[in-house]
């Protein structure tokens, strides 16, 4: 080829053979080099009309979204755990005042293990401790869930609080742990853990780490206060926290 000018050749893709630019299909092999014959400047120089580039299209707002900044979907998932926490109150609270369904439905399935384990994290005996761990959970939840979506709010509630029900009710002196303060030291622990990590690498952080430590001391101390809370639970919450959210904050920061 001439620099500048007009191309000499072209290579035939099926045969490889040198034929001239200005034709549509190969004198060789009669392959369609081209659909139509180029077209030619002053110079003599072949030129192709250049495509345009598709212009981005973006899906039509939402109702209340603004433009240019992403929509969030609601917290499905912790507001199911919250809900459902409420729930559970109230049926405890139907059964200590002479609820016949809500003493019939204790009774019929209180035996059973599972039933115990699915039932108790939902479970508060104490108003106090109701409104410190659902508080926990919507706020903790919530942001997890916006970073990571439903299912790991829901899995890791279900590690932390259903496991350490369970592994509470292998000790003796505490056969049921009732509530979720487990749940809610795991939600909280792993959404902090971005932020040490972040403090501990010296760069800025958006979150609340003082607020975020006294609300983990309420909830870690709430069996001081309220007899059906486990220490044992609270403890599980911590670790499973720890060993899901660490990963994921490392995986973030790669």
């Amino acid at each position: 080829m001439s620099t500048g000018g007009p191309d000499l050749f072209v290579i035939c893709k099926n045969c490889q053979s040198e034929v001239s630019p200005y034709i549509t299909e190969c004198p060789y092999c009669g392959s369609r080099l081209r659909k139509r014959a180029p077209k030619l400047d002053r110079d003599g120089r072949v030129t192709e009309r250049k495509r345009r580039s598709p212009s981005p299209s973006l899906p039509r707002l939402r109702r209340g979204e603004i433009p240019g900044i992403r929509g969030e979907s609601r917290p499905y998932a912790t507001i199911v755990l919250v809900l459902a926490g409420f729930a559970g109150t109230l049926l405890w609270r139907a059964a200590v005042v002479g609820s016949t369904s809500a003493i019939e439905l204790w009774a019929r399935y209180g035996t059973h293990l599972w039933w115990r384990l699915l039932v108790a994290p939902f479970t508060y005996t104490n108003t106090g401790y109701a409104i410190v761990a659902l508080g926990t959970i919507a706020l903790y939840g919530w942001l997890l869930e916006r970073r990571h979506g439903p299912l790991l709010v829901l899995a890791l509630f279900a590690i932390a609080a259903v496991g350490g029900a369970a592994v509470t009710a292998t000790n003796a002196t505490l056969p049921l742990a009732l509530g979720a303060n487990g749940g809610a030291l795991a939600l909280l622990v792993a959404w902090a853990i971005p932020d040490l990590l972040s403090l501990r690498g010296g760069r800025e952080i958006e979150g609340d780490l003082l607020g975020t430590a006294v609300i983990a001391v309420v909830v870690a101390l709430m069996p001081l206060a309220v007899p059906g809370a486990s220490w044992i639970s609270a403890g599980v919450g911590v670790a499973a926290g720890f060993l899901i959210g660490l990963p994921l904050a490392l995986a973030g920061e790669r």
